[in-house]
This record gives C-alpha cells, sequence and structure tokens, in this order.
C-alpha cells in the first residue's frame, strides 16, 4: 500500500512520542508500504509562536515564523527515522522537491502542486520523505500557510495527489466518538462514519479532522483517523468512508407546511418531542423543522399532510399549551449542500438577495453546517432555482 501518515502536534509532543511516532513508521516500512509522512509543529508550539507575535509583522514573517515549528519536527523526526535504519529525508518549503505551491492569493495552485505531488510520490521507493505540515510556498519562494487544521490538509492534499491508498491522521483522540468522553460517559469509538457526517461534526466544534482537509477526499482515497498510543498505522481507529459533493438539488415532489401555535411552546420542555412522536407514531417522515419563539413548524409530503394536520390537531385539543395548527399546501425546496459553504462569508446573503430582488417571498429558511435549505411557492420552484444556480 502507498500511505500518507499524518502526526499531529500531540503524537509529537515528546521525545518518546516521536520514538513511537518512528517505531510505527519503521514498522509500515519494514512490512513493506510506500509511506510519506506529514508532520504539525510538536505540542502546542505554533500557538505558542503566535501567542508572542505582539509586535506589528507582515503575513511573510509571521509566516516564516510560525513555520518554525514543523521545521524543528520534521528533523526530529527524520533522525528518529535514520536511528531505525530508515532511509528518511525531510521536506521543507525552500527544498527542490516540496510539492504544495499556492499563487498570490494563498490559493493552492493545484496543476502545479498535483505535478510536484506526482514526482515526489515516484521517488517513495526505500525512502520516506517527511514533509511540513500546514506550510506551503508560492512561486517567488516565500512561505504560505494553509490556515487552522492545515497540517491535516496537507495530508489529505498530498494523499489526493499522490495517489495513496490511505491517509492516516494520528491524534490525540481514539478516532470519532459516539461523544466527548470529557463530558458523557460511555463514549466509544465510531468504526465508520461519512464525509458529510464527519463535516457536519467538525464544522460544530468536534475537533477530529479539519473540515478543509475533507475537501479533498475522493471515494477511493481511505482516511483512517487513529490514536498515537495505538502504536500500528495499518489498523484501528475510525474509518471516514466518501467524498462530500458540492450540491444543487430541487426536491420533486410538493411539501406542505404545518404550523403549530402556543404562546407557551418556549416554556415547555418536551413539545416537539410530542408533535414529533405523534406523527413518527403513523409512520410519517418529516423532511424539516422549523422552530421560533411561539411556533414549531413542520414540512412533510403533501400527500400525507391531512392525515398530519389532524394527528397534530389531537395534540393541540388534548393539551393547554398549544393554541392552533395550520397547514398550507403547494410548497417547493431547494437545498444547497456544500462542506465549504461555512467558509464563504456573505454566502448567504449572495443567494437571497437575488431571489428578493426576483419579487420571490421565501416561506422558510433552514441552515446547518454544510447546507442552505430555501422553502417557496411550487410555482416559483423554477424560478428560484436558476437564480442559485447563477449565484452559489
Amino acid at each position: 500500500m502507498r500511505l500518507v501518515a499524518k502526526f499531529g502536534g500531540t503524537s509529537l509532543g515528546s521525545g518518546d512520542r516521536i520514538n513511537r511516532a518512528a517505531d510505527s513508521i519503521a514498522a509500515a516500512v519494514e512490512a513493506g508500504h510506500q509511506l510519506a509522512v506529514v508532520a504539525s509543529a510538536m505540542g502546542s508550539t505554533t500557538d505558542d509562536l503566535l501567542d508572542e507575535i505582539n509586535f506589528e509583522a507582515s503575513d511573510a514573517d509571521r509566516a516564516e515564523i510560525v513555520s518554525m515549528g514543523e521545521r524543528t519536527s520534521v528533523r526530529m523526526l527524520k533522525a528518529a527515522l535514520s536511528a531505525r535504519g530508515v532511509d528518511a529525508v525531510f521536506l521543507e518549503p525552500g527544498s527542490e522537491e516540496w510539492p504544495i505551491i499556492t499563487n498570490d492569493l494563498g490559493e493552492v495552485d493545484v496543476e502545479a502542486t498535483k505535478q510536484r505531488a506526482a514526482d515526489l510520490a515516484g521517488e517513495l521507493d526505500g525512502v520516506v520523505p517527511v514533509i511540513t505540515g500546514f506550510l506551503a510556498q508560492n512561486d517567488a519562494g516565500e512561505i504560505t500557510t494553509l490556515g487552522r487544521g492545515g497540517s491535516d490538509t496537507t495530508a489529505v492534499m498530498l494523499g489526493n495527489y499522490m495517489d495513496a491508498d490511505e491517509v492516516v491522521i494520528v491524534t490525540d483522540v481514539e478516532g470519532v466518538m459516539t461523544g466527548d468522553p470529557r463530558v458523557v460517559e460511555g463514549a466509544r469509538n465510531v468504526g465508520r462514519i461519512s464525509v458529510d457526517e464527519l463535516r457536519n461534526l467538525s464544522f460544530r466544534g468536534a475537533e477530529v479532522v479539519a473540515p478543509s482537509a475533507l475537501s479533498y477526499k475522493h471515494e477511493h482515497l481511505g482516511v483512517r483517523v487513529v490514536h498515537y498510543q495505538h502504536g500500528d498505522l495499518l489498523t484501528g481507529g475510525t474509518q471516514i468512508e466518501g467524498e462530500f459533493e458540492n450540491l444543487i438539488d430541487m426536491q420533486e415532489h410538493e411539501l406542505a407546511c404545518l404550523t403549530v401555535a402556543g404562546r407557551a411552546i418556549r416554556n415547555s420542555p418536551g413539545i416537539l418531542a410530542d408533535l414529533s412522536q405523534a406523527l413518527r407514531a403513523a409512520e410519517i417522515n418529516v423532511d424539516a423543522v422549523a422552530s421560533g419563539m411561539d411556533s414549531i413548524t413542520f414540512y412533510v409530503t403533501e400527500s400525507v399532510a391531512e392525515k398530519a394536520e389532524a394527528l397534530l390537531h389531537e395534540e393541540v385539543v388534548g393539551g393547554t399549551t398549544l393554541s392552533s395548527v395550520t397547514v398550507e399546501d403547494g410548497v417547493a425546496v431547494i437545498r444547497v449542500t456544500g462542506g465549504e459553504l461555512p467558509n464563504r462569508p456573505g454566502i448567504i446573503q449572495s443567494i437571497l438577495t437575488p431571489i428578493a430582488d426576483a419579487g420571490i417571498n421565501l416561506q422558510d429558511v433552514i441552515t446547518s453546517a454544510t447546507s442552505v435549505a430555501l422553502f417557496v411557492d411550487w410555482e416559483d420552484r423554477e424560478e428560484t432555482l436558476e437564480i442559485v444556480q447563477d449565484h452559489v
């Protein structure tokens, strides 16, 4: 197999941990696998360096300063590998074989990086390159950076462009967990998770793999997260499956909008659960839910709207919390899905403004970490779809 193994700062946080990392790399090489290694700065070195820049500094100077963490890590790890008889070289910006190139805007030059990564992949037989994560180099030879989580991005990008079989992210967690083990009891490892699921978790605080890295994962590139104490790059951890697609999708069938109102909703725990359970018991699928201070709205397929309204009405008259339920037919939904949405400031406005300019009324806008759902009248669906396609 051809592997790209990324070692996070915690996994390289001491001499003992560097030895552990080197042992796992040497074992994989001994087993006949080709390896490229990406190394983060040891421990919290990058954050410490950033904290010390309490003076005016240019972007170029800041990049040079913070690069020192990764530059130290690759030298330490290369030395540890050499001590084990592994033929290793360290690569940093300025090296002749350095792979990751950015343009003047700091964006990855895809064609140049692909070519350099392919050239590097052709030299993996018997040699392990240890590559600084997080860093890049522009055409002028100046150091640039890939942003927060950049070492993950380095690893998955190189895994893609070097035609690797798998990228292994070595970090201080047991892969993806069912919950934060520092907060909940009984948290356990998730053996497999989709890119879509992980990206939503990542954009909402799960520090497993940087969301920017997952944009480089394709269907046939394996990405796995393992704990640095595991000691084996070839097994264990959480397997991340699939690839993330940017989509603009219009649902083919009409929806109905059912709104339940009640002034006490905000102070009544369990109301949403009670209403959802009534629909679930009748096997009515809910397409989307929106909540306000005094109302809860359910979107369901129009063909079951009458049945759903009757069930929700029973909940209204059966208690004192809710006031009324109403239904509106003929609703369309257009969804925009893309993992980079949170990294595009103003993206929501760029979608909504032209829709408003066209005189189209939006019934609802529901957003998640990586998607936007627009609810409009059924008759406005085609025009809305065209506007969204033109502006996303």
